[in-house]
């Protein structure tokens, strides 16, 4: 979402970085350029002046100016006041022990208020919680049977008994209680657009259940008209977090940048993908990475470490260690590698020079998830002696294989080239005490 807004500041600091000393033309020039790209990521005026004025303060101050790396301390204070426009320190998402906490869900129509629902729902129960999901918007068709049919999906129960939105809110209280459940989630009604029958039936709701969260679920891809919206809600019903979504999508973002500036309230998760696991906690010191180019390891360890088989991969460590990885422990590492996601997404997760393009720009557009899935085809058509002996390998016996893959034999020679090069290359790497264990290289795909 956020490679325009990058690629602009990294020109900008490249500028700076080209200059010894900086004067203060020079740091108001870059400011305007800044300001250009901010407000062309649809990020509110009032913000990017607020930002941009407290960049601008801290720049000039006697201490960066007369620096011997000024423009570096520029980046610095560049990254930091970006942290502090997107929230500052991460703030966890709470609910009380011991009774059942209520989550209402708010947000107009299209915002990805339903599936959010789900998502929150999903994340919970992985924590130990016993969510119950209340189909509470009776305003837009179908709306019920979305959540039926997510609930199923994440296996949580949903109920939506009534034809009055307070009523069903009510009952639901009643019904967890019943059940045994210790989370209730209400998915309240949308508009188009916000008006002041939704407000007052959101309100309404509040009312009854006294939620201790009302989450609104907010689009980073509308930009300013998020800001808007924001504003209502906390108005009409004291919004006191959000959730981001479709913060994978490819608009400006400006919603992401803005929202906590202009409310106060803070950003507790962002939905990063169309799967009901695709809900992050939201951490204001890494996207401001991810932005400025310098990636966001921790995220990515987070990721990993919730996704990857930590035996599986410590196995797989000691075989390359002792010489004896094959194509087999090739093809289990690819699968779980493959489970993070996108292999373009983990590659923007690592860090480049900071303030600059993310390294790993080149190979991540190069990447093609259709040969990786190619490269599978390939060791699954061989046989269990071939895969755990690629030396054994003949003429004949690549032909079979490529046509098993329904591929080619230089598509066979390829793979096994690199991942002979590979298997090289990560031994020594790791027999220096440089490797990772669980993120092993992998051969470049085959060529068609």
């Amino acid at each position: 979402m956020f490679d325009t807004l990058t690629d602009k500041l990294d020109g900008t600091f490249k500028k700076l970085r080209s200059r010894g000393k900086l004067h203060p033309k020079q740091v108001d020039n870059a400011l305007a350029d800044m300001r250009t790209a901010l407000l062309e990521a649809d990020v509110a005026v009032e913000v990017a002046d607020a930002f941009l004025g407290r960049v601008r303060g801290r720049a000039l101050s006697e201490e960066v100016i007369k620096s011997l790396t000024p423009a570096q301390q520029v980046v610095k204070i560049v990254r930091d006041e970006l942290q502090e426009t997107l929230g500052g320190e991460y703030q966890k998402f709470v609910l009380p022990s011991g009774r059942i906490a209520v989550v209402m869900m708010a947000g107009v129509q299209g915002s990805g208020k339903t599936t959010a629902c789900a998502k929150l729902a999903l994340r919970l129960k992985k924590d130990g919680r016993r969510p119950l999901l209340v189909a509470a918007d009776l305003e837009r068709p179908a709306a019920v049977q979305q959540l039926s049919t997510l609930g199923d999906e994440v296996g949580v129960p949903v109920v939506s008994e009534g034809r009055d939105p307070v009523k069903v809110a009510k009952n639901a209280l009643k019904e967890a209680e019943r059940r045994g459940n210790d989370v209730v989630i209400v998915d309240t009604a949308g508009r188009l657009h916000v008006d002041a029958e939704m407000m007052q039936q959101a309100r309404r709701i509040r009312d009854v259940v006294k939620p201790d969260h009302v989450l609104m679920a907010c689009d980073a891809m509308t930009g300013q008209d998020a800001v808007v919206q924001a504003r209502a809600f906390l108005k009409e019903v004291d919004t006191t977090g959000f959730i981001l979504t479709k913060l994978d999508g490819d608009a400006r973002g400006g919603a992401a940048l803005s929202i906590t500036a202009v409310t106060g309230r803070p950003v507790f998760f962002a939905g990063v993908g169309e799967k009901p696991e695709d809900l992050e906690e939201f951490h204001p010191d890494r996207l401001a990475g991810r932005i400025m180019g310098m990636g966001d390891v921790l995220s990515l360890i987070d990721k990993a470490g919730e996704k990857l088989d930590a035996d599986e991969a410590k196995a797989s460590a000691e075989k390359l260690l002792q010489g004896a990885f094959t194509l087999e422990d090739f093809l289990a590492q690819l699968r779980q590698m493959r489970q993070l996601g996108p292999i373009q997404d983990l590659l923007k997760l690592l860090p480049g020079m900071p303030g600059g393009k993310n390294a790993f720009k080149e190979i991540a557009d190069q990447v093609d998830e259709g040969k990786l899935r190619q490269a599978e085809a390939l060791i699954l058509s061989m046989t269990p002696d071939e895969r755990r002996n690629p030396g054994i390998i003949s003429g004949s016996r690549r032909l079979r294989i490529a046509r098993g893959a329904g591929s080619t034999t230089s598509d066979v020679n390829t793979l096994l080239k690199d991942f002979e090069g590979a298997r090289k290359m990560m031994r020594t790497m790791m027999g220096g005490g440089k490797g990772l264990p669980g993120m092993l290289s992998m051969p470049r795909a085959p060529k068609r």
